[in-house]
């Protein structure tokens, strides 16, 4: 096993009166508000590429497929990497290659090159994100993991809020090859700088999860149901053992469906707002509303969770992007669209709080980022291309009215298979943290 050298501080472990997994928290917080908020604010490039160098949404829309199909395909990787080399030199790898990536973006001119330095290189950088931060975070806590968690996460949210606004700002002072070269060399430096603070779990420097002292060690804290549960070692299921259970291959499954609607607002409502009426600046604003609302929400649902349970916090998410694309499907004013952002808030926050817990929850800390990257990984692959197949209907239909009662439907279906999680080897659902 590689071993994690000391938190950069140099203090020992546990005698600074701040537990250690709160600064791994708060680095994974910024590191993921940079990487989603970059990452979100492609859809605000969208309308300024089309009038620069005349291409179809669908070419848009492609490009970005490809990139989720990328950064979601081997995130199986980037989670067995950061397994066994840890968080640190994973994600600064990753950095690097987003950072290039937008930067070579920025200079594109054909077709092809956004498809290399967008949909290859930045995707390759992009799967070292959100598995090794989360799965990192989940490993340093137990008692409060849903808090944990849905902090880290919510640092998705608040770079979804704030990073489309200062894109905005940005392309209106510049242009848009100048702002994304800008966000390019902006996120690879800070990406490095947070990275360095990323300890793997709290065993490999000492301590104990949620900074339990022995004494405190010495009692059974967990929930009754959690005492009954089979579990075939005590830091749960191998990756191998994994991939023999009934629930991963539902995980899967139900991931890939609610993937396919997951990132057509980030790409299309840019758009949308203008099929509206609007300025384009609405539409970037809509986005920025979905991650306010995802800060508050990924941090209150991720509580929630603490109370009622993972799996039921995960559903009630998964049932908010129903309610989102009913709402734009109905929608005709900016509030309406507003509306709409606002239970995709909901929605996004609530899934990427809940997702990593419930992942280490259902199969153990042990193999937690490679069975979670896998699980990313084999959704991605099968339901990445839903911002192509919805500008493919925008450009043949003239409007999004069938891309979002289509996206209604398959968030629909999402929640019905994702009833069927399960601890494996319990015949009961899976409800605790």
């Amino acid at each position: 096993m590689a071993l994690q050298p000391e938190p950069p501080s140099g203090r020992p472990h546990g005698t600074s009166g701040l537990f250690y997994g709160w600064v791994v928290v708060g680095s994974a917080f910024s590191i993921l508000a940079l990487a989603y908020g970059v990452q979100y604010s492609f859809g605000v490039f969208v309308p300024l590429i089309v009038d620069e160098l005349g291409w179809q949404r669908a070419t848009l829309g492609g490009a970005f497929s490809l990139y989720a199909m990328i950064y979601l395909g081997v995130t199986v990787f980037a989670g067995r990497l950061s397994d066994v080399l840890g968080p640190r030199l994973v994600i600064s790898a990753g950095g690097i290659l987003i950072g290039i990536g937008l930067i070579g973006t920025s200079r594109a001119t054909a077709e092809w090159e956004l498809f290399f330095w967008y949909g290859l290189v930045a995707a390759l950088g992009m799967s070292t994100a959100y598995i090794p931060c989360n799965i990192t975070v989940a490993r340093w806590f137990e008692r409060r993991r849903g808090l944990a968690v849905g902090l880290s996460s919510s640092g998705s949210s608040c770079g979804i809020f704030l990073i489309p606004l200062l894109v905005v700002f940005l392309v209106a002072t510049l242009d848009w090859r100048q702002a994304m070269g800008a966000l390019g060399a902006g996120l690879l430096l800070l990406t490095l700088v947070a990275a360095r603070f990323m300890v793997r779990s709290p065993e490999d420097v000492g301590l104990k999860p949620d900074g339990a002292t022995a004494i405190e060690d010495a009692g059974d804290h967990r929930e009754p149901a959690e005492l009954t549960m089979p579990n075939p070692t005590p830091l749960g299921l191998t990756f191998r053992g994994a991939l023999k259970t009934r629930p991963l291959w539902v995980f899967i499954i139900g991931f890939a469906i609610a993937l396919v609607p997951m990132t057509v607002p980030f790409v299309h409502l840019s758009v949308f707002a203008i099929d509206l009426g609007l300025p384009r600046s609405q539409g970037a604003a809509a986005v920025s509303v979905i991650g306010l609302i995802a800060l508050v929400g990924g941090i209150a649902l991720g509580a929630l969770s603490d109370r009622i349970g993972l799996k039921s916090t995960f559903l009630l998410a998964l049932a908010a992007q129903g309610v989102a694309y009913l709402l734009l499907l109905t929608a005709t004013t900016a509030w309406m669209m507003f509306l709409g952002a606002t239970f995709f808030g909901i929605f996004y926050g609530g899934f990427s709080a809940t997702f990593p817990g419930l992942m280490v929850y259902l199969f153990g800390p042990r193999s937690a980022g490679t069975i979670g990257g896998f699980v990313i990984s084999g959704g991605g692959l099968l339901g990445s291309w839903g911002p192509a197949l919805v500008g493919y209907m925008r450009d043949v239909n003239g409007d999004y009215d069938a891309a979002f009662l289509f996206c209604f439907a398959m968030a629909s279906i999402a929640v019905g298979v994702s009833t069927l999680l399960q601890k494996p080897g319990n015949s009961a659902p899976a409800k605790q943290s």
